[in-house]
């Protein structure tokens, strides 16, 4: 095999042709908000799936299909096009590849065409993996002193997008229809597309190998970089049990005593994302020194918010959620916020770790990192779904526990050293 495929720091050299624009306040507020913006296009379909297929009159064994294929193209987007960023021009790639997904968001918006639809949300999924190319470029533009702190900052709007984007397309489309969700997703696409071409500043590798060598380096670089490994494997069982618990929220507030409707599920999702705060002190923790002890904080906060998530929804311990409802809707706010926090603080020390890495594969790295994550999310999203019908809430507060203590055994004993 070509030597540089066998070592992943030689496809790419190791000089970049870096812009000197720094990371301000203001572009990482931007970055922030962009991500968390493009990531709606991700989860905002599947609160939608039934208005959809009655529309454009989907076989029910099909309506599923609206609220994966996004995600499938996600994850074609990660391997085919965020590699591009170790390859080509920086900036003209991402505006490029945003406003394309802006015009498939269009198409899906128009067209009455099922064949139609589903090949256009597909595609845009996976050139939404365009946010996968903008945290790299936050990374490469900070100073390796304050990257943990731009990349818990854009990581925050990630976090905030992925928490509200079921409940804005279930507000929207409420109150507009679907197609104006779709319709405004493009627009606010296409409108990014251009800020972000006189916002970012040009950022040209100098490569030294061809596309399909490019991919080839991915799976070397997956068996052969341990921080890499490190890193995404405890991301991906964070993720798992972050994906758990919110797949199955909603089953358990509409039953009694909770008993929520739609808008009160989208509230309680609201108050859950104030978790996606810590993920600033997160990535200073991790400038400062203190990365480790902040990962092992981390998951011990997961661990407890999975024990208080099981008192409020399981009565564990004998509490009774039905002589104490408001304090149960308390106690299962207070632990979605502890388990998103403790799983953000994870990732967001996980790509701190990653981006300061061989920068002429940041672009390879951070698609293999959320690659591996957005595994470990499917994983927990599938044996929640078990867990729920065959135990009830306890079978997924099971779920998660086992997804946390996993991820803080693999900390605990070491795994993360050198992170």
């Amino acid at each position: 095999m070509n030597s540089s495929v066998e070592n992943p720091a030689c496809v790419v050299a190791t000089q970049e042709a870096e812009s000197p624009q720094q990371l301000t306040a203001l572009l990482t507020l931007f970055f922030g908000t962009a991500v968390g913006v493009i990531v709606v296009n991700l989860f905002a379909a599947q609160p939608l799936t039934g208005s959809i297929g009655r529309s454009l009159h989907l076989a029910p064994e099909l309506t599923g299909l609206v609220a994966m294929l996004p995600q499938l193209g996600y994850a074609l987007g990660l391997v085919l096009l965020v590699p591009l960023c170790d390859l080509l021009e920086n900036r003209r790639l991402i505006v490029r590849t945003l406003a394309c997904c802006a015009g498939c968001l269009a198409v899906a918006m128009v067209t009455d065409s099922r064949g139609v639809f589903l090949l256009a949300i597909f595609l845009a999924g996976a050139t939404s993996s365009v946010i996968q190319m903008l945290v790299p470029m936050a990374a490469a533009m900070a100073s390796e002193s304050h990257r943990g702190r731009a990349v818990g900052n854009v990581m925050s709007g990630l976090m905030l997008g992925i928490l509200l984007s079921r409940p804005a397309a279930s507000v929207i489309a409420g109150a507009l229809g679907w197609r104006a969700f779709y319709g405004l997703a493009a627009l606010i696409d296409a409108v990014l597309a251009v800020v972000l071409y006189f916002k970012l500043p040009v950022r040209l590798p100098v490569v030294a190998t061809r596309y399909p060598a490019l991919l080839r380096s991915l799976w070397t670089m997956l068996r052969t970089e341990r921080v890499l490994q490190r890193n995404a494997a405890s991301a991906a069982l964070g993720m798992g049990a972050f994906s758990a618990f919110w797949t199955a929220i909603g089953l358990r507030l509409v039953q009694p005593p909770f008993s929520f409707s739609l808008n009160g599920i989208a509230l309680f999702a609201v108050a859950g994302a104030a978790g996606a705060i810590v993920t600033p002190l997160a990535g200073r923790a991790g400038d400062r020194g203190a990365g480790r002890a902040a990962l092992i904080s981390g998951h011990l906060t997961m661990l407890a918010a999975m024990v208080v998530i099981g008192v409020a929804g399981a009565g564990w311990g004998g509490f009774s959620a039905s002589h104490h409802p408001a304090l149960a809707v308390a106690l299962l706010v207070a632990g979605a916020a502890a388990l998103d926090a403790g799983v953000v603080t994870d990732q967001t020390l996980g790509r701190r770790a990653i981006n300061l890495m061989n920068p002429a594969a940041r672009g390879r790295l951070n698609g293999l990192f959320v690659g591996v994550f957005f595994v470990g999310g499917a994983l927990g999203a599938m044996l929640s779904g078990a867990a729920w019908s065959m135990g009830g809430w306890t079978g997924v507060c099971v779920v998660g526990f086992v997804f946390s203590g996993a991820a803080f055994v693999l900390r605990l004993v070491g795994v993360g050293q050198g992170d």
